[in-house]
């Protein structure tokens, strides 16, 4: 992620990646955009909801807007595939390399932490359901 970044000089440009990210992600279904996949201190509606493949997490979310999609696109394009215990434990130190969090209104940053809140909490719910 922090490579695909690199590539781009002015965050004009990142933040058209990010949507377009947004665009690509398949969403989930309507019986998952529930109470309990909405994550809470979004400013937009987001909604994640996880499992696993054979001991790796899979993710699916969701928003209604574009460039919070994006960001949820993200997070999954990271953390999908990894171990529970891993995400779980992870600090995303990626987030700060490539200067996302900086760039980000205060209320979407919030968002960003709480996105990243539920997925660590989903992470670690599967981790000790698979221990």
């Amino acid at each position: 992620m922090i490579d695909e970044f690199s590539m781009f000089d002015d965050w004009m440009d990142k933040y058209e990646y990010i949507i377009d990210m947004g665009k690509d992600l398949p969403g989930i279904p309507e019986s998952e955009k529930t109470d309990e996949n909405l994550v809470r201190g979004c400013q937009s509606k987001v909604w994640v909801h996880a499992g696993t493949e054979e001991g790796k997490l899979n993710f699916q979310a969701d928003s209604d807007a574009l460039i919070t999609k994006g960001i949820i696109s993200l997070l999954i394009r990271v953390m999908n595939g990894e171990e529970p215990k891993e995400v779980a434990e992870s600090e995303f130190a990626f987030i700060d390399a490539i200067g996302l969090k900086e760039h980000l209104s205060p209320n979407r940053a919030n968002g960003l932490a709480s996105m990243i809140k539920k997925m660590k909490a989903y992470a670690l719910g599967l981790s000790l359901k698979n221990a």
